[in-house]
């Protein structure tokens, strides 16, 4: 039987509902069944921290793809930006068919329509744009889009870490676990990447 689970606009709302659940057993996922996860195999069930990890995570992925699209768009952008920008897209596009397979062997709906209209600046830590900030990256020229998607991607790359931190807290599933921990190491190397280069611009 499918659960369907919405989609929180508050960080501080999602942070409450992961420590509520943290110690939750919502068990969909049959032992040992096989994920899409390149690592290992699901073997471990999925709480709803869990589910609320990688529902919230997928859009979080699917808006940095779209900031790098509207950057390597650009013509005359910095090229170590653009290096960035397409080793991000690289990288966030198989993790989120992954997650994806993760739902479905949960059995959890996931409607990316639902997100549609949403004030993605009013969700505070976790660091997504709001619809403004995407319309100046994509009006910005070249040099100033180069600027601006670093100092954007940065802010997007910390709310992912501190969504991460807290998975790690209440989540149990060994690949989301996984998962969490890996978004922390590369996006926080990404970070002071896109730091360094920022101070070069």
């Amino acid at each position: 039987m499918n659960k369907k689970i919405p989609l929180v606009v508050s960080t501080g709302v999602l942070t409450l509902a992961l420590a509520l659940t943290g110690c939750a057993d919502n068990s969909t996922a049959p032992s040992g069944q096989t994920t899409s996860s390149p690592q290992s195999s699901s073997t471990s069930t999925a709480n709803e921290a869990d589910e609320m990890f990688v529902t919230m995570m997928i859009p979080h992925h699917q808006q940095a793809i779209d900031m790098a699209d509207i950057l390597l768009a650009k013509d005359g952008a910095d090229s170590r930006v653009i290096e960035l920008a397409e080793q991000i897209k690289a990288a966030q596009g198989p993790e989120i068919d992954t997650m994806l397979g993760w739902l479905e062997d949960w059995g959890v709906d996931y409607d990316p329509d639902s997100m549609d209209g949403m004030d993605h600046g009013s969700m505070g830590g976790d660091g997504m744009m709001s619809e403004e900030d995407m319309t100046l990256l994509e009006d910005a020229d070249a040099a100033e889009a180069s600027r601006l998607f670093l100092e954007q991607m940065i802010m997007h790359h910390e709310g992912a870490v501190d969504m991460a931190r807290t998975a790690l807290d209440d989540a149990q599933n060994s690949d989301v676990l996984d998962l969490a921990q890996q978004v922390i190491d590369d996006q926080t190397a990404e970070i002071a990447t896109m730091q360094e280069l920022l101070a070069q611009l």
